[in-house]
């Protein structure tokens, strides 16, 4: 019996895995935090592994569980992590599939950076109220002579990721757990001249967020999205059902 280990913390990893509880598919969820793993089905199929590895870590989970493939649904912006787990495969001579984002449609009214950086420079260089909704990753780009106090950040309800907000000068801060919905995006966007969001698609909420940016009269900056080649979420749950299958021959 082939089993699967699935690198999530996001809509697709956590798909993947509601698809192997229903089908009967043996799987590991490896995600970064705990809430991550809350959000995983609760079964005999489906386990969690908890924080974040290295690519020797990786490889020292696979080699310790004898897993027969490695499905990378990591977000699309996590290159670093992408890297290792592929890496990780190589060395172990595992084979690695990349799930894939579907991509956004272009939105003409917005402006597009290839870097949170370049997104960052522009803030600082333009006058006026900037919501950032990427994560708080990103958030020591935007640490710029004055321009925190005029941010509003989005982060996760997490006591130590607002506190990290505040010690680099964010004091206005929203904490919740997206993807987040239309009125919401609208209440949280009012009475400011940007937003600056990744190209994050419909499992993002990407269109909630342009929709919500328009109805307030904001200004979209979007970061592109890495270019990358990999399988659709039902490319993939095809392929671990037909690996599964074969496993049981």
């Amino acid at each position: 019996m082939n089993k699967f280990l699935i690198f999530g913390g996001t809509t697709e990893g956590r798909l993947l895995a509601e698809y192997c509880d229903k089908n009967k598919i043996f799987c590991t969820v490896s995600v970064a935090t705990e809430y991550g793993a809350e959000l995983l089905p609760r079964s005999e199929f489906v386990a969690a592994e908890t924080g974040r590895k290295d690519r020797s870590e990786i490889a020292e989970l696979i080699l310790s569980c004898g897993f027969a493939a490695v499905f990378d649904a990591t977000h699309p912006y996590a290159a670093e992590v992408g890297k290792n787990i592929s890496g990780a495969c190589s060395d172990t001579n595992t084979p690695y599939y990349r799930v894939i984002r579907e991509p956004s449609p272009l939105c003409e009214e917005a402006l597009y950076f290839d870097t949170a950086d370049m997104a960052a420079d522009f803030a600082w260089k333009t006058s006026g109220t900037f919501f950032i909704a990427t994560g708080s990753k990103e958030l020591p780009l935007f640490c710029r002579d004055g321009l925190p106090e005029r941010c509003i950040v989005r982060v996760l309800p997490d006591e130590n990721v607002i506190r990290e907000c505040e010690k680099m000068g964010f004091m206005r801060i929203i904490s919740g757990k997206g993807p987040f919905g239309f009125e919401e995006n609208v209440q949280h966007f009012r009475g400011c001249g940007y937003v600056i969001t990744k190209e994050s698609g419909s499992a993002g909420g990407f269109e909630e967020k342009r929709q919500a940016a328009a109805a307030v009269g904001a200004k979209l900056i979007i970061i592109k999205r890495p270019v990358e080649k990999g399988m659709s979420l039902l490319q993939a749950e095809k392929l671990l059902s037909e690996l599964s299958e074969s496993g049981k021959e």
